[in-house]
């Protein structure tokens, strides 16, 4: 048996087999217990022919006693029960005769061949009775008729009354006799059964443990198998005990188990060379940002110094000229050249300033010094420091006049800063800009400060332009976010501007720009808090 076809075709013919082999006891018991009862249900009915013939004949000598009486009845009397009791005999004769044609055995035969003996007796003892009744119809003397027929009818008693007692016995022993059959045909049948369920569950029990046991127990070390595998087991390996269809199955599954093996090998190779090369790429990276971060100090450092450096020269500088323009031995042709000289060292001397701000701000060390501050004098200052680079940009750049001057609650260097810083930006960024235009309005109790431009407009998510390291990109980015020289980008402007308690927006302009041939333009509003409001020119 080397394959599992065979083995299942085997187990299923023996199944097939104990299913017919019930089958046909089955059909054998029902078949004998259906002729034992239709053996006993045709006695029953015999003896109920034989009842009827014993009636008959008494009504036969009932009428032939009429017959012969003084005063007869009907004639046609004594024909009818003749004739009835010629119908009883046959018909118990041929209840005899389906009998003797059914009977099994010779003993059964000649049992029901030795019933007919008396039949022949009670129709001869019929003919008999009916001869004499003839005979005593004929005698003219009433006293010797009776005589007669009292004595024809002793006879005719005596010779039916002992046929009628052995077929009534006989036939009452054949329905004993059919009960006992049927009641030893049903202790057989149980008897049978029981051995056949025995004998079937023996065969199963024996199939299982020769045919399905051990099928199941390779599926089940398949199984676990299977499951190891899953664990990462890759080693396992099952043995192959036959060649048939789960031979196969385990040889395939021991060769994907090796293959699966090899894989992991390889897997765990490339993962190892792939960590050797990221921690070497995470060495070479720290060094590089080790590196970075001290060129970054070394700039800032740098930058702080060449600050401070050009702080104390510019110092004196503005020193020596405040001194030359109150000093009364200066020559007059002298004194605008001075004033010249003081107005650019003090511009240097604020971009210096702003240098050292932007120093400290990338280092973390902003410190704010709030104080009310006049917003038309600051914006000033910063139009007028971004003018020259807006000349050269031939774009023109204006002060918007307001109704009113407002005090605001701030760093004024950083706030100028922070103008100049967006000013510069529309100015570098703002792509086909023709003008730049910077303003505030009141607010409430603060002011709102306002850079607009007339260019392509900002992006739309503009909002990213707040991040840290962002720029715009291309001719849409508006005032961006970086810029070069001292300005500082939206990140860091939001970062004060936030410390003021305030907010910056970004905004487009008009879109009806675009169809009058221009662009978008965008709006940087500066939402600060303030102290009070004067009236005055701006």
């Amino acid at each position: 048996m080397g394959s599992l076809r065979l083995r299942f075709g085997l187990l299923v013919g023996s199944a097939a087999a104990l299913v017919v082999l019930a089958a046909l006891g089955l059909y054998g018991a029902m078949h004998a217990a259906e002729r034992t009862l239709d053996a006993t249900l045709d006695a029953q009915v015999r003896l109920e022919l034989i009842a009827e013939l014993s009636g008959r004949l008494t009504e036969f000598g009932l009428a032939s006693v009429e017959a012969v009486s003084d005063n007869p009845g009907r004639p046609e009397r004594l024909a009818n029960a003749r004739n009835e009791v010629d119908r009883a005999l046959n018909a118990v004769d041929e209840g005899l005769s389906r009998a003797v044609a059914g009977a099994g055995g010779v003993l059964d035969r000649a049992q029901y061949t030795a019933r007919a003996r008396p039949l022949a007796r009670l129709r001869a003892a019929r003919a008999m009775l009916d001869r004499q009744v003839a005979q005593i119809q004929r005698e003219p003397e009433p006293g010797r008729r009776a005589d007669a027929i009292r004595g024809a009818l002793n006879a005719f008693g005596a010779v039916t009354g002992q046929p009628l007692t052995f077929l009534v016995e006989a036939e009452r022993r054949a329905v004993e006799a059919s009960a006992a059959e049927v009641r030893t045909l049903a202790a057989r049948m149980r008897g049978a059964a029981v051995a056949g369920a025995l004998v079937i569950v023996l065969l199963l029990v024996l199939l299982h443990q020769s045919l399905t046991r051990p099928i199941l127990r390779r599926i089940e070390a398949i199984r676990a198998g299977a499951a190891a595998i899953g664990r990462g087991e890759l080693d396992t390996r099952l043995t192959v005990a036959s060649r048939d269809e789960l031979g196969l199955l385990v040889a395939s599954f021991n060769r994907m188990a090796a293959r699966l093996k090899r894989r992991e090998t390889r897997v765990a190779a490339d993962r190892a060379a792939l960590e050797e090369i990221v921690a070497r790429a995470t060495a070479d990276l720290r060094g590089a940002n080790a590196r970075l971060e001290e060129i970054d100090r070394s700039r800032r450092r740098f930058f702080a110094d060449v600050s401070h450096e050009l702080r104390t020269p510019l110092t004196v500088i503005l020193g020596e000229c405040d001194l030359a323009a109150r000093s009364p031995d200066t020559p007059n042709h002298l004194r605008p050249v001075i004033a010249t000289i003081r107005k650019r060292a003090l511009r240097l001397h604020r971009r210096v300033g702003d240098m050292l701000r932007v120093a400290r701000s990338e280092s973390g060390q902003i410190a704010l010094e709030r104080r009310p501050v006049s917003l038309a004098a600051i914006l000033a200052e910063a139009v007028e420091s971004c003018a020259p680079e807006a000349g050269r940009r031939r774009i023109a750049l204006v002060l918007e006049p307001s109704a009113a001057d407002v005090e605001v609650l701030a760093d004024a260097e950083w706030l100028r800063q922070i103008v100049e810083g967006l000013i510069d930006n529309a100015l570098r960024h703002a792509a086909g800009a023709t003008r730049v235009g910077v303003g505030f309005t009141a607010s409430g109790s603060g002011a709102a400060i306002t850079v607009t431009d007339d260019g392509a407009g900002f992006p739309d998510e503009s909002d990213v332009l707040f991040e840290r390291f962002r720029r715009g990109d291309g001719p849409g980015s508006g005032s961006g976010s970086g810029s070069a020289g001292f300005g500082i980008g939206l990140a860091l402007a939001r970062w004060v501007v936030e410390r003021h308690d305030g907010v910056i927006r970004l905004e487009s302009g008009d879109p009806r720009g675009r169809t009058a041939g221009r662009g978008f333009g965008a709006r940087v509003t500066l939402e600060l808090p303030g102290e009070d409001t004067r009236e005055d020119a701006a």
